[in-house]
């Protein structure tokens, strides 16, 4: 299954916009299973179907276009820019509450319903994939052939991360840069510095123009680079290794095939996205209640990932950062656009390191994986396992030291999964509020940090602090300017050593005596019981963090 805001973004805006979403309040739309045509005089679609004003052109026909599909309570309408932004209809879906999608203008009608298709094809067939996701890749193939065939010399076919879709054969006459550009399903680095340094990704990136790029390192021989686009979207780009200078009839013969790719290329796009938002709910739904998620085998571990916000930033929500609820819940405010940055981040940091399809996700507002914790671990760390995610952060946070992965407990089964997930939780706004450090923290190794918290936690003093010395030693402190909390915190953690306790304050012993002489004259203050010691340690420690107990 796959929600309208899902479908939409999965195809991305250079061919489809969500105008309005509709009316479902949390802005996902319902679930989506098939797209019609409109046809003249009858109902606009059913529950579960977009509905393609095709040939609709005039703001009256849409509005009524719109009437119609509410009444048959369809998902959705399509239509063409510019009509989408008539106040006329914009108004109209707004009143019905029917989502309304923006198409490009020079958009075939018949494209969209292969690509929409295709993509729902993709959300309701088993993982990882459906024989039509092996179509498409087969096509690319024969697509970088026929470029080929055009150019006369060997090419490969990249997304707009410089990774490689597919190629040609007659890959016998290139250079070393394209064979480890094959092998590695990747341009190389020190390729890509050139590509960068001579502007060529900026060119791409802005215009439709063909660019021709310069020998480089190592042997590189000249490209032509004929970038690959929708609706303004670059989306990818058919690299010809030319040894010599390609006709401009063949060249333009490559940009007309451009166009052809940039449908596949959508396709592809749409279906992975729809794989990976699928494959999430299905994680989601794993770390919420303990449904079963294709996985390697147990024992798992949770893990929180993030990035400590540094002086002035506002902490994200969740597990990502800032002091969100133990079970993860009230976190659910975090900024979206904060959390899909985060995604990002650590979805390229676990591409990069080899971990290709990460059980990776975002839920109430923080970022988490599922990583295996084998009690053997193999001398080469497997991508995706608890040794491996320590080298990563060894290697990544020798550039930035604020990122920080919190594991929770072992997880031995399905039903583990969310009692992890929650530590893990603790863990990371522990990390991300500073009480603990960055860099990968077990639950083993900070159980005791854990449960202090929880009690901190309980003792709610938002609801005021129940009895005790401490409301007359803070009304001392904010009437007179004294030290007393500080004095009694430090005292308490040292246990009741006088020495160290001075020192820790920076005062004289006398003068810490003094101090004591004085709190037990403002208030009844009896340190003899283990447990009420205890009691005002709690006190004290959620008295100095009292936004979290305001958040609860």
């Amino acid at each position: 299954m796959i929600s309208l805001t899902d479908l939409v973004e999965s195809l991305g805006p250079g061919l489809l916009r969500m105008v309005e979403h509709g009316r479902d309040e949390d802005g996902h739309g319902g679930q989506v299973h098939d797209v019609v045509l409109a046809e003249p005089g009858e109902a606009a679609g059913q529950p579960g179907e977009i509905v393609l004003g095709v040939g609709v052109t005039g703001a009256a026909d849409a509005a009524a276009l719109l009437e119609r599909a509410a009444a048959a309570g369809a998902d959705g309408v399509v239509l063409k820019a510019p009509l989408t932004d008539d106040p006329e209809v914009a108004e109209t879906a707004r009143r019905l509450g029917t989502a309304l999608i923006e198409l490009q203008p020079d958009t075939s009608w018949t494209h969209v319903v292969w690509l929409v298709r295709g993509a729902i094809d993709r959300a309701y067939a088993p993982l990882p994939g459906p024989p039509g996701a092996r179509g498409v890749h087969n096509d690319l193939y024969a697509i970088a052939d026929t470029a080929a065939e055009i150019a006369g010399a060997p090419v490969t076919i990249e997304d707009a991360r410089s990774r490689v879709l597919a190629y040609s054969g007659r890959q016998d006459s290139t250079d070393p840069a394209r064979v480890s550009t094959i092998v590695g399903r990747r341009v190389p680095s020190q390729v890509i510095a050139h590509l960068r340094a001579s502007g060529v990704f900026r060119r791409l990136a802005r215009s439709s123009e063909p660019v021709l790029v310069p020998e480089g390192p190592d042997g590189m021989l000249p490209r032509l680079v004929v970038p690959v686009r929708a609706g303004g979207e670059w989306l990818g780009s058919i690299w010809v290794v030319a040894r010599t200078p390609i006709p401009p009839d063949r060249v333009q013969r490559l940009t007309d095939l451009a166009s052809v790719l940039a449908l596949h290329l959508l396709r592809l796009r749409a279906e992975a996205g729809v794989a990976r938002r699928v494959s999430a709910d299905r994680l989601r739904a794993a770390l919420r209640d303990g449904a079963r998620i294709a996985a390697p085998a147990p024992p798992w571990r949770v893990v929180a990932l993030g990035a400590r916000p540094g002086p002035g930033d506002a902490e994200p929500g969740g597990a990502g950062g800032g002091d969100a609820e133990p079970d993860g819940a009230g976190a659910g405010n975090g900024d979206r656009g904060d959390i899909r940055q985060r995604l990002d981040l650590w979805d390229a940091i676990t591409y990069r390191f080899g971990w290709h399809r990460p059980l990776l996700v975002d839920l109430d507002g923080g970022l988490f994986a599922v990583v295996t914790d084998p009690p053997r671990p193999r001398a080469e760390a497997e991508p995706g396992s608890l040794p491996w995610l320590r080298h990563v952060l060894s290697r990544v946070r020798s550039h930035d030291r604020a990122l920080y992965a919190a594991a929770g407990g072992l997880a031995r089964s399905h039903g583990e999964l969310p009692r992890s997930r929650r530590e893990a939780a603790e863990l990371g706004a522990l990390v991300a509020s500073g009480r603990l450090d960055p860099g990968l923290t077990l639950l083993e190794d900070a159980w005791d940090s854990v449960v202090v918290e929880r009690a901190r936690r309980a003792a709610r003093v938002g609801e005021g602090l129940l009895g005790g010395p401490l409301p007359g030693l803070r009304a001392h402190d904010e009437r007179h300017g004294t030290a007393f909390l500080e004095t009694l915190a430090a005292w308490l953690d040292h246990f009741g050593d006088p020495k160290g306790t001075a020192q820790a304050l920076g005062v004289h012993p006398n003068t810490l005596r003094h101090r004591l002489r004085r709190m037990s004259e403002v208030t009844d203050l009896d340190l003899a019981s283990p447990r009420t010691r205890l009691a005002l340690r709690l006190q004290l420690s959620a008295l100095r963090h009292p936004d979290d107990a305001r958040n609860e």
